[in-house]
């Protein structure tokens, strides 16, 4: 076993403090990522530990703020991608997923909330909790670790992973701050989490290089899910108006104001539907376009019930439940329907006999 694997037993047995803990990982000259899990696992199996070790190491406050469950909002992405794949493998499927869902999205929630400290709802938390310093080293540990699966992978989906990390951290930092610049920020938050994630999951589905970045066939698809995202950003930041104004960040829904972002999502999400059926139609997938409008069908309704509501009293709807609701519907709608698509385009269903 290596040094650091060594040192790190001896860590764990010993009970170390939390925020040392983690730092020795970042620090360390020995890291060696491939080797991190076996190490994680095989230390416990050999020799009897501390059971409460867990909260000495990393608080419960910052697993909270790792926000896992809130990667469901982003999986229509991966499975849009999953859906055009053209050269799939079950292990690359599954550590795509794991790579991007599990750890690199996680890491990007818990470092933007360490320098957001949000005192008010956020998304995933409705009371977040206080974020404590082992935050910021644990997000770094979840982002190596996705680098790490990535590079198992290959070299491009590693530097894809890297990238979308390093623009993640510029958008929540405060020595740049994209998150405060209204427009810069929704069209940056939509541009990586559509289409260069589309690419991204595209490039490690398919054992691709990232020149797959300016290639036609996933060029518009990644479009196509920034579009999505594009009309949904605002929404999410409409219940935030007085926890981010005091922040000094002037969102896009607080320089649009309430009823504003209601106007300029409902254009959005017209635009997008326009796509979505040229898209289709062009790949002459007439029955999976109807397919795609029945989804969408739930997500519309529900946002045009929120809409109605917003115009009669805009300060009491514009909250987290409504906020999160609409990201439920939008979650579940839209992996269903990628998901599907994803059945019918590999012709999975027809070998199974529907």
């Amino acid at each position: 076993m290596h040094h650091w694997c060594d040192e790190l037993e001896f860590c764990i047995l010993k009970g170390c403090r939390k925020v040392s803990f983690i730092k020795y990982f970042i620090r360390s000259s020995y890291l060696n990522i491939s080797k991190l899990a076996e190490c994680i696992v095989t230390i416990p199996i050999q020799k009897s530990y501390n059971p409460n070790l867990i909260y000495d190491m990393i608080s419960i406050s910052s697993l909270k703020h790792l926000r896992i469950p809130f990667s469901l909002f982003l999986m229509p992405v991966y499975f849009f991608a999953l859906a055009l794949t053209p050269n799939h493998s079950e292990s690359r499927i599954l550590w795509v997923f794991i790579a991007i869902h599990l750890f690199l999205y996680p890491s990007s929630n818990g470092y933007n909330s360490y320098f957001d400290k949000d005192e008010e709802s956020i998304g995933g938390l409705k009371h977040p909790p206080k974020v404590t310093q082992d935050l910021y080293w644990l997000s770094l540990v979840f982002f190596l670790i996705a680098i790490g699966i990535g590079a198992s992978i290959n070299f491009s989906f590693a530097i894809m992973l890297l990238i979308y990390g390093l623009v993640s951290m510029a958008y929540s930092h405060p020595s740049i701050r994209i998150k405060k610049y209204p427009w810069l920020s929704w069209f940056i938050a939509g541009l990586f989490q559509g289409y260069f994630t589309f690419a991204m999951a595209y490039a490690g589905l398919s054992n691709l290089s990232w020149d797959v970045l300016y290639k036609p066939h996933v060029l518009i698809p990644g479009l196509l899910t920034s579009l999505m995202l594009w009309g949904n950003y605002p929404l999410t930041q409409v219940y935030q108006h007085g926890e981010d104004s005091r922040r000094g960040d002037r969102t896009l829904s607080l320089l649009l104001g309430i009823k504003g972002t209601f106007l300029f999502s409902a254009l959005a999400f017209m635009i997008t539907g326009a796509a979505f059926a040229w898209y289709f139609l062009d790949r002459n997938q007439t029955d999976i376009l109807w397919i795609y409008l029945a989804a969408m069908t739930p997500i519309m309704l529900y946002f045009l019930t929120w809409f109605s509501f917003i115009r009669l009293n805009p300060t009491k709807y514009a909250n987290y439940k409504w906020a999160m609701g609409m990201n439920y519907f939008s979650a579940l709608a839209l992996n269903a329907f990628f998901i599907y698509y994803f059945l019918e385009n590999t012709q999975i269903l027809q070998a199974l006999g529907y």
